[in-house]
Formats: C-alpha cells, sequence, structure tokens
C-alpha cells in the first residue's frame, strides 16, 4: 500500500476491516446480553420497563438481553449475519429511541452506534471470517 492509495477513494482491506468490525461488534453484544444472567440487573431493567408501561415488562427485559446475547453469538461467528442484524438493530433503536428518548448526540449515542453497525452488516454482509461464507457456497453449488 502506498501514500495514494491511502487518500484514494477506494477501499483498503475492504473484507477484513468489515470482519474486524463484524467480530469485535458482536463481542460487544454477547459481553451487554451476558446480563441476562444476572438477576439485579435484569430486575432493573424489568422496573424500567414497568415505568414505561410496557406490556409484560419482565418478558420484554429478558428478550432485549436475549436478542443482545443470541444476536451477538452470530454476528461474532459471522452466521445468519444479514438475519441477526434486524433484531439486533431494532433493539438497539428501542434502547435508543423508547427508552433514551433519541438523544443521539448526547447520552444515546452508544445504543445508536450499534443501529448503525447493525444496518452495515445488513447492507455490506459479514465482511471475511464469517460461517455465512461456509453454508452459502455450498447452498450456491446445489443450485447451479
Amino acid at each position: 500500500m502506498n501514500f495514494k492509495n491511502l487518500l484514494g477513494p477506494y477501499p483498503l482491506y475492504n473484507d477484513m476491516g468489515l470482519g474486524i468490525v463484524r467480530i469485535f461488534t458482536g463481542i460487544f453484544m454477547v459481553y451487554h446480553g451476558w446480563e441476562v444472567f444476572d438477576e439485579a440487573k435484569m430486575n432493573e431493567y424489568t422496573k424500567w420497563m414497568v415505568d414505561m408501561k410496557l406490556f409484560a415488562p419482565a418478558f420484554m427485559a429478558y428478550l432485549g438481553k436475549s436478542i443482545e446475547l443470541i444476536c451477538g453469538i452470530f454476528i461474532v461467528l459471522g452466521l445468519f449475519t444479514r438475519i441477526a442484524a434486524i433484531p439486533l438493530a431494532i433493539t438497539m433503536a428501542f434502547i435508543c429511541f423508547a427508552i433514551g428518548k433519541g438523544r443521539i448526540f448526547m447520552e444515546d449515542q452508544h445504543p445508536f452506534l450499534f443501529v448503525l453497525l447493525a444496518f452495515l452488516f445488513f447492507f455490506s454482509g459479514p465482511g471475511r471470517w464469517n460461517m455465512d461464507k461456509i453454508f452459502f457456497s455450498n447452498q450456491n453449488k446445489a443450485i447451479k
């Protein structure tokens, strides 16, 4: 790589860079979703849902954390990446706009960035080092 490539408009190591971002994003989601096993944290989240007057507040709290955990695992593995990005984006958007009131330039940047990353994986795919390639390259061979 030379300096001209660094300043140019074309991607540098696009697949590899996307794969690295996907893996770290998935790890962060697994980390946040792991709270599903912390009873004190889940009671706190349930209280938030009660305060918001949501239907089945405990279920909603566990559902959100479970989505973070399960979709995070799928994102790390690069397995069904686009499918996993959808509930992840919805969950993070709910956290940002319903719980956090949509203050994306102040307190709610963190969940909003996860919404944007989920969109990135939905539109771009998993990048390098993914299981989607293993499953879907065999499927494409069978179709031909």
